[in-house]
């Protein structure tokens, strides 16, 4: 226990005792208490009183501290037996047994049956345990006949009525039917009006999940119970020990004599005794539940209390010592039991979500994307108990099942790519099972996402894969008001109770969800661990590809240099000839002269489009060279280009503030530029067309139509004009290669390669390109070049 301190009030002054000496009694304190979790349940200085204790000290056998009503038990009063050998109260053939016993019994802590002590005269024949702490001997004797059907208890078969019960355990095919067997078997054993197993939730309140009793009783199964209803010092107890009887909840108390040891002068250590007096608290608990006796059994996996076996009867009984040594081995059976088959339900799940996981990475590892982690099926949400699941990779959300929107998942993933557990390279892994607490926006989120395991697969980029749990929106329902404890007078003023009333009371849990299990955490981080073990593949494997492909540009080089020459050679040839024919006349007739003319242009046509297809294919070769740029004197160079004279006043150009410098390739930006200026003039009716070129700076990205997300935090430029625009249905398909929306020689002509190259050196940049535009009303392209940018002033 620890060392809180515990408040009294007696009908003097308040006294404040450290827990550990306190020399506390259940007769004379137990009314006073005004903390409940302070009560000192290990030395309650009273028994309850249908029994009788001894405290011996081991070393001569005498007896240092007695019960008081030991009169009733041994004819002799506590000043006749203070002091006094043991040998007194249950004479020489006992103590010889006992000395035996305690010789080759591990009796340290460990009650064990000594000798049923026989009746003299008005004298009951007592049944006596015993068990050894500190130096001194235990012995509780109780009587053998205390209560009406004792005697039918004495001649039960518990061995048989045992075996029975845990062969039947082995037809249990989950924890929930175990503990309903459990209930059943309990119940057949003892007799008792109800038995319920009790759970204890990862949050420490208690939901009765298994019931049999009697038909006349109202049920308990699927109430939930607070934490504090079972105090951690009793909780404490129970990992100590393996059962509790109480027979009858308002039977009298025995206190010791005297309260502290004489040897020690601490109070006795009851931990172990079956007598263990009951605590004022608990006896009226039990009675405002219409429960006058109570028999309870601990289910520990490992040093965890799991839950417990708790037994009520509407009638005060008595526990033989036969009955409780089958209680307590059913007890212990029964928890390995448990751990068995709790073992065997994680083992499923971990096997389900492991070979989930195996099918991802090789579906990933086929296709060569993480993305295809969420496309289809399994997907995530087979990995992982959870109601959704999102998997960021290179700044696109693709989700599985509930999840919050895309803005609130920008905004919680920077969030979480900002907290320290993602700066372990181990363990990069953040798992709560209520959002809210660490993130005020959680609140906002609590219908899907108040629990979450998020893990990082890319420092760099901040990817990630999170799986969601909603808010607990399921009603619990409490066996009366968790926050009702009210205080009451007693006899040394007012003191605390339990709850008087029992009706059912709801309360929905909010912003909390289930709480995600160390299995299901190991396994996020194993999953973590084969997506980076398929990205060190891929990388591998790009490297290789790359060094491949290095060899086959120069291939690709050596064969456009052939191409150059030995396909354009002949189209060269043919169009010198049509000319030199039309030249001399050689031509007789106007029809052959109009072929000849038609064979000049297809020659000059097919020249540019080998030329095209040249340039396109070193376009995504060749070095970019990255240097700051004006791109104000880009732009001039490039309108020069495709030459329009301002003082010709065949274009209106608005340039409304000054473009900024930005790094980037020179060469290929004006060519952007150029192609995009170009298109402005040609695909337009105006006389004097109006082509605009500006920037909007992050902050003015709004004003920007169509905008993918990809271009949020970055300088938008853009070229407009007022010309024939495009129609929606043709947005994606006028950035293929020799894609023209009108006729060959409408607008101009042109062979439909200049968006087509405009597209593959903004995504060589890094960026997007799109476009926004409408029949008759003009178009606007739009393009991201991300680098460092020095805004004008």
């Amino acid at each position: 226990m620890n060392d809180a301190n515990i408040t009294i009030t007696d009908m003097t002054d308040p006294i404040v005792l450290p827990q550990t000496d306190a020399l506390y009694s259940i007769k004379r304190h137990g009314t006073s208490l005004t903390l409940c979790e302070s009560e000192p349940v290990h030395t309650p200085g009273c028994i309850q009183a249908h029994g009788v204790l001894l405290v011996v000290r081991r070393s001569d056998l005498r007896i240092n501290q007695v019960s008081e009503n030991c009169e009733g038990f041994f004819g002799h009063g506590p000043p006749q037996l203070l002091g006094q050998p043991l040998s007194r109260i249950i004479g020489t053939d006992h103590q010889k047994q006992l000395v035996r016993m305690i010789g080759s019994e591990p009796i340290e802590r460990n009650v064990v049956f000594a000798f049923l002590l026989e009746a003299k005269g008005n004298l009951p024949a007592l049944d006596f345990c015993v068990h050894a702490i500190d130096g001194f001997l235990i012995l509780e004797g109780e009587p053998t006949t205390t209560l009406p059907g004792h005697q039918a208890e004495i001649g039960k078969d518990y061995f048989t009525l045992l075996r029975a019960a845990i062969g039947r355990f082995h037809s249990a095919s989950s924890s929930n039917d175990l503990c309903q067997h459990i209930a059943t078997e309990v119940r057949h054993i003892t007799g008792l009006d109800r038995v319920m197993i009790y759970r204890f939730h990862p949050d420490q309140h208690g939901e009765v999940v298994a019931e049999s009793k009697i038909d006349s009783l109202a049920p308990f199964l699927g109430l939930h119970y607070p934490e504090a209803d079972i105090p951690q010092q009793v909780r404490a107890l129970y990992r100590s020990l393996w059962v509790r009887p109480v027979p009858d909840i308002s039977g009298m108390l025995a206190e010791m004599v005297p309260l502290a040891n004489p040897d020690t002068g601490r109070p006795l250590k009851m931990t172990h005794c079956v007598l263990r007096g009951v605590s004022t608290m608990y006896s009226e608990y039990l009675d405002n539940m219409g429960v006058a006796a109570s028999l309870t059994m601990p289910l520990r996996i490992d040093d965890t209390l799991w839950g417990m076996i708790a037994c009520h009867h509407n009638t005060p009984t008595c526990f033989p010592h036969q009955m409780r040594a089958a209680c307590e081995l059913l007890a212990q059976v029964t928890s390995l039991q448990l751990k068995s088959v709790q073992h065997i339900e994680r083992l499923a799940y971990e096997l389900k979500l492991d070979y989930a996981h195996q099918k991802l990475v090789a579906r990933a590892a086929q296709e060569s994307d993480l993305l295809a982690l969420s496309d289809s099926e399994p997907s995530l949400l087979a990995a992982m108990d959870a109601q959704g699941a999102a998997l960021r990779h290179m700044n696109c959300w693709r989700c599985a099942g509930r999840t919050p929107t895309e803005p609130q998942l920008d905004a919680l993933a920077t969030w979480l790519n900002q907290r320290d557990e993602f700066q372990s390279l181990s363990r990069p892994i953040y798992v709560t099972d209520k959002l809210s607490n660490d993130y005020p926006a959680g609140a906002d989120i609590a219908d899907v996402a108040s629990g979450l395991i998020a893990v990082q697969i890319s420092r760099m980029r901040g990817d990630l894969i999170i799986w969601f749990r909603p808010e607990t929106i399921q009603t619990v329902h409490w066996a009366g008001d968790p926050q009702d404890k009210p205080l009451i007078p007693g006899p040394h003023g007012m003191r605390l109770t339990p709850r008087r009333s029992f009706d059912l009371f709801v309360e929905s849990v909010r912003a909390r969800a289930l709480p995600w299990t160390a299995m299901e955490i190991d396994a996020a981080l194993r999953l973590r661990m084969l997506i980076m073990e398929l990205v060190i593949l891929a990388i591998d494997k790009l490297a290789k590809l790359n060094d491949e492909l290095r060899s086959s540009n120069e291939e690709l080089d050596a064969f456009s240099l052939v191409a150059s020459h030995d396909l354009k050679e002949p189209l060269r040839g043919i169009h010198r000839y049509a000319h030199q024919l039309m030249e001399t006349g050689e031509v007789e007739t106007r029809e052959n002269t109009q072929r000849l003319d038609s064979l000049m242009r297809l020659t000059l046509r097919m020249d540019n489009l080998l030329d095209s297809l040249l340039h396109y294919s070193r376009v995504g070769r060749t070095e970019l060279d990255f240097t700051p740029v004006d791109l104000h004197e880009v732009v001039a160079e490039a309108i020069e280009m495709v030459g329009i004279r301002p003082a010709e006043h065949s274009c209106t150009i608005v340039i409304e503030r000054r473009l900024p410098t930005i790094a980037c390739d020179l060469v290929r930006v004006r060519e952007i530029f150029s192609n995009l200026i170009s298109n402005a003039k040609k695909y337009n009716r105006h006389v004097q067309p109006r082509i605009e070129i500006g920037y909007l700076l992050p902050e003015e990205a709004a004003r920007c139509p169509n905008a993918p997300r990809e271009a949020v935090g970055q300088t938008i430029f853009f070229v407009r004009d007022d010309g024939i625009g495009i129609a929606h249905r043709h947005f994606a398909q006028i950035f293929r290669m020799f894609k023209r929306l009108h006729a060959r020689d409408d607008f101009g002509g042109g062979v439909g390669a200049g968006l087509c190259i405009v597209e593959k050196v903004v995504g060589r940049h890094g960026g997007r390109v799109w476009v926004d535009s409408a029949i008759d009303h003009g178009s606007t392209f739009y393009f991201t070049l991300p680098g460092t940018v020095a805004t004008p002033p």
